[in-house]
């Protein structure tokens, strides 16, 4: 049995019109997605001009009312009449500080971990410090506020501080900034809890770039006899040192801003005392004490501390990028 198929000729006009039929559906699809993808990036930048505008508003009584005197004053009396006296000095140093010493604490230990991890652990033990890693970076900051006053701060009161302040009462200069008395609320405290937070944050960004490394060039290093820690100092760390600076400053950025947590523990005090282990407050935190009860005055000065962080945020992030660049551009990228 034969059978018979009919071919359908097209014309040349035709096919050019589908073409051109085709090619008007992909490039209005592509005006679509272009359209929408710029409509979310100026979005970004609105919301980010909205929340700098409303803070400018927010804050520009107290900008009237202090001026300059508003950054070097340590006073903090918000009930004082006829005008309340405002000095945002003591939370803009609590925030330094106990960003500083946090960041001191969790570098080294995120870097040591993401090391071990990538260059030491056995196979079955990565997985689960991963984990655990990983589980640190999802717990609330409410939690972390409540372990470090029930549990943390108590023990820090007993069995650590006392035994730092009998450690350096006689060397010089630090006998001020670890003299007592011991306190469950502390600017030492709040530190050691915000360097707990940012740890995880570190770990996994150094345990992903470092795993970004070229085996060849471990092993080539290896062969020519280094041990592992030239190998760790000679090659990892200048071939992720991009990524690890990133890492850094992400987190530097996270402990700058954290409320809940250092509210329970830095014991909001608006003082600025030597010692590490007084109360204190940060910005965020002062932020966050206070702003429910404030009124007048009073609410636009925090509100002129929260543009303070902002500005405070923003600065360090510039500079990160910045150094970023310039290490890119030693790189030859």
């Amino acid at each position: 049995m034969s059978s018979q198929h009919s071919v359908k000729v097209v014309s040349p006009e035709q096919s050019a019109k589908a073409r051109m039929a085709i090619l008007r559906r992909l490039k209005f699809s592509d005006v679509i997605f272009e359209n929408l993808a710029k409509a979310a990036a100026y979005t970004v930048l609105l919301l980010l001009g909205g929340i700098i505008i409303s803070l400018i508003i927010g804050a520009w009584p107290a900008i009237e009312a202090y001026g300059l005197n508003f950054l070097t004053t340590t006073r903090w009396a918000p009930s004082l009449k006829p005008q309340p006296i405002l000095g945002a000095l003591g939370p803009i140093y609590g925030t330094l500080v106990s960003s500083l010493i946090a960041m001191i604490i969790a570098v080294p230990v995120g870097l040591g971990i993401a090391i071990f991890l990538t260059e030491l652990c056995p196979h079955w033990l990565r997985r689960p410090i991963s984990i655990a890693v990983e589980l640190l970076a999802g717990i609330p900051s409410i939690i972390y506020g409540m372990w470090g006053f029930f549990v943390l701060g108590p023990y820090l009161a007993v069995h650590v501080e006392p035994q730092l302040i009998a450690f350096f009462a006689d060397v010089p200069v630090l006998n001020a900034v670890f003299s007592g008395p011991a306190s469950n609320l502390s600017l030492f405290n709040a530190s050691l809890v915000l360097a707990i937070m940012i740890l995880p944050f570190i770990t996994s960004i150094a345990r992903d770039v470092f795993t970004t490394v070229p085996p060849v060039l471990k092993e080539a290093a290896y062969g020519a006899g280094c041990t592992t820690w030239e190998v760790v100092w000679n090659i990892v760390i200048p071939y992720t040192r991009v990524g690890v600076i990133g890492g850094v400053m992400l987190a530097l950025g996270r402990a700058l801003g954290e409320t809940m947590a250092v509210t329970f523990v830095i014991g909001n005090a608006f003082k600025i005392q030597s010692s590490i282990f007084a109360p204190s407050t940060t910005i965020s935190a002062a932020i966050a004490s206070e702003f429910a009860e404030s009124g007048g005055l009073h609410q636009s000065a925090l509100i002129l501390l929260g543009l303070l962080l902002f500005v405070l945020t923003f600065i360090v992030l510039a500079a990160a990028r910045l150094m970023l660049k310039q290490l890119e551009t030693k790189q030859g990228k």
